[in-house]
């Protein structure tokens, strides 16, 4: 490839425009860093020009800079048109870049416009600049200036439009007043919680005002595409785990009533634990914690269980209802193996009642029943909390694929998953699961077995169709 061939290095874009509309909250989501600089409803949070890479395939494409607010756009716009007057008068000529380069050498720069200062430096320095709007404010004549000022660096400029899901935001008025300024290529990118195409359309804008760089930005889409399936391909397989690992769990217990009361307890916080396992793995994939989520969403935190999976509320809160196989009173979403669970009879009279089936019984139903008459019984976890556990955890994914980074409230509960998880069959691999309890790791070491690795795919397979359906 000839020199003048290769690509340029690294695309340098300055993230610009008034105090406080959100340059570091698309800093956040556009690096997925949640702690990238500060974010603050304060005006003037960022003082200094902060920058961050992005990198696919191990190379920097990349390279954007989030500087200060202009704090005083009017005033500095008349000072340096003062500047080009009076260079005019002495017979020089001053255009747009050459008006901010004179301006950056006088004393004020480093005084009353320091901020302003250190924003024109990075245009001049970049290759193009975002102009953040917060869409929520009302357009106003030092915005106008801004852009004026801006506009002199001569550096392509792409306006985004933030926060436009807020109620208050006002798109058309700023898209009008873009246009009357030039400007009509124009973003929404909402940094709270971005469109899931969001970026695409971005990059795609910035690669046909950067022509040069269209194959950085066309990899860098490419990149990110294939991180968010990945990251979605890994967030179901967290979800089948926890399910396979969950309906597989069988625990044999005496029939002892205080035995069985302790025992039923103690499977429900094993499930509990794993449940929260699950989200915490969840929420560190997509690069987020527990703050970022409402208290009432996860299983427990800090010992609150308003929510709790075990609480009949919650099951009805989700629309699962708690079917025949779940064991009454203190064993509600645990079967007492799948004959036991939801009679209204005492352990011992139930035992009695199968008891009375005669041998039919006893050969249809194996070893099983015949601990249930030894004064054994088998806890199982009941279809019901399976089907709940699916559903938080599917709700929760689909929140933080659609969460940004930029984000300040803990978001809550996302759109319903899909309904055949309330009340369709479960898929065949639960069945698979129920079959092998070694397969659990519950009380123990699970046994990590080919077969169980193929259920687990084929689960996580399944749960991928229900969340691209919902997409």
């Amino acid at each position: 490839m000839a020199m003048s061939d290769k690509m340029p290095s690294a695309v340098r874009i300055a993230l610009v425009g008034h105090t406080n509309t959100g340059k570091t909250s698309l800093m956040r989501t556009l690096t997925r860093d949640g702690r990238f600089g500060e974010v603050s409803s304060r005006p003037s949070t960022t003082r200094h020009v902060e920058g961050a890479r992005l990198i696919a395939d191990n190379e920097a494409l990349v390279e954007l800079y989030d500087t200060p607010g202009m704090e005083d756009p009017v005033a500095l716009l008349e000072q340096i048109d003062a500047l080009v007057d009076a260079a005019r008068q002495s017979g020089e000529s001053l255009d747009g870049p050459a008006s901010i380069a004179r301006f950056l050498e006088l004393p004020e720069a480093e005084g009353r416009f320091e901020q302003e200062a250190k924003v024109l430096r990075q245009m001049l320095a970049s290759d193009a600049g975002l102009f953040v709007v917060d869409a929520r404010d009302p357009v106003l004549a030092k915005h106008r200036d801004e852009l004026a000022l801006l506009g002199r660096c001569a550096r392509p400029l792409l306006p985004i439009l933030n926060f436009v899901r807020d109620p208050e935001a006002n798109e058309p008025a700023w898209r009008d007043a873009l246009a009357r300024l030039g400007l009509h290529a124009v973003i929404r990118f909402d940094t709270v919680a971005p469109e899931r195409d969001g970026e695409r359309v971005l990059y795609g804008k910035l690669a046909t005002l950067l022509d040069a760089y269209r194959p950085a930005f066309e990899k860098l889409i490419a990149s990110r595409e294939r991180e968010a399936l990945a990251r979605r391909g890994a967030g179901v397989h967290l979800i089948a785990e926890m399910l396979i690992d969950v309906a597989a769990c069988r625990l044999r217990v005496e029939a002892d009533a205080s035995e069985l009361a302790s025992a039923i307890e103690g499977v429900n916080q094993r499930v509990r634990s794993r449940e929260q396992a699950c989200v915490d793995a969840l929420l560190s994939l997509y690069r987020f914690g527990r703050d970022d989520v409402e208290t009432g969403l996860l299983p427990l935190i800090e010992g609150r269980w308003e929510d709790d999976l075990f609480n009949p509320e919650t099951l009805r809160t989700m629309g699962v209802k708690l079917g025949g196989g779940a064991a009454a009173g203190a064993a509600a979403g645990l079967g007492l193996d799948l004959m036991v669970g939801g009679l209204s009879l005492g352990v011992a009279t139930a035992i009695g009642a199968l008891a009375g089936g005669g041998w039919q019984t006893l050969r249809h139903y194996g070893d099983r029943l015949r601990g249930k008459l030894a004064g054994h019984q088998e806890l199982t976890v009941d279809d019901a909390i399976l089907r709940l556990l699916a559903l938080r955890a599917l709700d929760l994914l689909s929140a933080l694929e659609a969460r940004g980074h930029a984000a300040m409230t803990p978001f809550k509960q996302a759109a319903e998953a899909s309904a055949d998880w309330r009340e369709g069959l479960l898929p065949p691999s639960i069945a698979s699961a129920r079959a092998h309890p070694e397969w659990s790791g519950l009380f123990g070491t699970m046994a990590l077995e080919p077969e169980r690795e193929a259920v687990v795919g084929a689960l996580a397979t399944e749960l991928g169709k229900l969340g691209a359906a919902g997409a």
